[in-house]
C-alpha cells in the first residue's frame, strides 16, 4: 500500500485479553483476529457487527488505548494526532470543568499557543461544530445529549487532527439528533478533508455515509468492499442476515 494514499494501514492484527482470576488463574479471550484494513485519505469507511464482535477493540487498538491486552500484528498511522469520538459524551468529558476548559486543556498540553491564541481556537471550533461562543463557560451537565456530542467533536477535532474514529457517535442521541450529527460530520469530513473510520451498528446509518464497509464478526472481517458492492451483493451469510434485519 502506498502511505501517500492512506491514513491508517493495519495488517493481522489480533488482540487477547489476558486476565488472572482470585486464585491466580490465567485466563484469555481471543478479541480480534488477524484483522487487516486500510483507511484511505478523505475517506469515510464504515464498521458494522453485532455488539460484543470486537468492533470497540479495533478502535482502541488503532490508537493505543488497550491494557491488560496482547496485541500482534501491524498497526501504522499516516497522519498525526488521530483522535477519537466515543459513543458515550457525558462519560468522556469531564462534569467538573467548563467546555472552554475541556476545549482549551489538550492546546495547553501542545504548549504551541498563547492563552489568548488558545480561546481564539476554542471559540472558532465551538462556532464550527454549531455551538454558541457563550457555551464555553457552562459544564456538559447543563447541555443536551446533542450538544455534549458536538463538544466531544470539538474536543477531537481541536488540536487539527486528519484521521478521526467515531465509535457509535450517534447510538445514545434520539432520531433527529442523530440526523443533525451526521449532517455536522459529513461537512467536517469535508471542509476540514478528514478521514473517519465510522463504527455502528446501524447499517443505513452506514450506507448513507461511508464509502466502504467493513463486516466484523467474532473479532474478524469476514467481508469489506465498497458499500454498494456490499449491501447490493453479500457474499457471507452473517452479512446477509444483517442486510435482512434492516429496511432501506
Amino acid at each position: 500500500m502506498d502511505q501517500i494514499e492512506n491514513v491508517l494501514e493495519v495488517e493481522k492484527l489480533s488482540v487477547v485479553y489476558e486476565d488472572r482470576g482470585l486464585f491466580g488463574k490465567k485466563s484469555s479471550f481471543q478479541a480480534l483476529t488477524d484483522v487487516s484494513f486500510h483507511v484511505g485519505r478523505g475517506e469515510i469507511l464504515g464498521l458494522v457487527g453485532e455488539s460484543g464482535c470486537g468492533k470497540s477493540t479495533l478502535s482502541k487498538a488503532v490508537l493505543g488505548m488497550l491494557d491488560r491486552a496482547r496485541i500482534t500484528g501491524e498497526i501504522r498511522h499516516f497522519t498525526p494526532r488521530p483522535q477519537m469520538v466515543f459513543q458515550d459524551p457525558f462519560g468522556s468529558l469531564n462534569p467538573a470543568k467548563t467546555v472552554g476548559w475541556i476545549l482549551e486543556e489538550p492546546l495547553r498540553v501542545y504548549g504551541k499557543y498563547d492563552a489568548a491564541e488558545r480561546k481564539r481556537r476554542v471559540l472558532d471550533m465551538l462556532e464550527r461544530v454549531g455551538l454558541e461562543r457563550s457555551q464555553a463557560e457552562r459544564r456538559p451537565g447543563q447541555l443536551s445529549g446533542g450538544q455534549r456530542q458536538r463538544v466531544s467533536i470539538a474536543a477531537a477535532l481541536i488540536r487539527r487532527p486528519r484521521f478521526i474514529i467515531a465509535d457509535e457517535p450517534v447510538s445514545a442521541l434520539d432520531v433527529t439528533i442523530q440526523a443533525q450529527i451526521l449532517d455536522l460530520l459529513w461537512d467536517l469530513h469535508n471542509d476540514l478533508n478528514l478521514s473517519y473510520l465510522f463504527i455502528s451498528h446501524d447499517l443505513n446509518v452506514v450506507y448513507s455515509l461511508c464509502d466502504r464497509v467493513m463486516v466484523m464478526e467474532k473479532g474478524r472481517i469476514i467481508e469489506q468492499g465498497s458499500v454498494d458492492e456490499v449491501y447490493d451483493h453479500p457474499r457471507e451469510e452473517y452479512t446477509k442476515k444483517l442486510l435482512n434485519a434492516i429496511q432501506f
